[in-house]
């Protein structure tokens, strides 16, 4: 599953301020624990007992990072990896237009679906994409400081 935060989120909400304080008191309680590894006390549901509950450092980031999108104000969308979304939950979720990502998907930026006549894309296939164009850009970027660096 991967994590995407966004300002308009697929249909949900976005946090109040009683969700953002909350997640940050979590967030602040999950990051004290420097090993990596958290341990959670909570209520089992049927029987009100404690139940201990320790989160893997991979558990524990993933929730670091959800906990803090979710303090900062941002909704949230978790999007399995695996799931075909239409073509505006991709276009959302590279934060681009639906008609530019309809070009994008002519032009063969990434693999695509049909589904009767709708496009359908892969959320791994939205994440690469949007992964390799944040490389190129962060290169574009670093080549113009160099040029500029140059130029003093």
């Amino acid at each position: 599953m991967t994590l995407s935060a966004h300002s308009e989120p697929f249909g949900g909400h976005l946090p109040s301020a009683d969700d953002r304080q909350i997640a940050n008191q979590l967030r602040r309680m999950l990051a004290a624990q420097k090993s990596g590894e958290a341990t959670l006390r909570i209520r089992e549901p049927e029987t009100k007992k404690p139940v201990e509950v320790t989160l893997t450092p991979a558990m524990s980031d993933i929730f670091l990072e959800l906990l803090r999108h979710i303090g900062s104000g941002h909704a949230v969308t978790l999007v399995p990896i695996q799931e075909m979304l239409t073509t505006q939950q991709a276009a959302d979720l590279l934060n681009i237009s639906r008609p530019h990502l309809i070009k994008l998907l002519d032009q063969n930026a990434m693999p695509h679906t049909f589904v009767g006549r709708h496009r359908r894309i892969r959320a791994e296939d939205i994440f690469t994409y949007k992964a390799k164009r944040d490389e190129e850009r962060a290169r574009a970027l670093d080549a113009l400081i160099s040029d500029d660096a140059d130029l003093i």
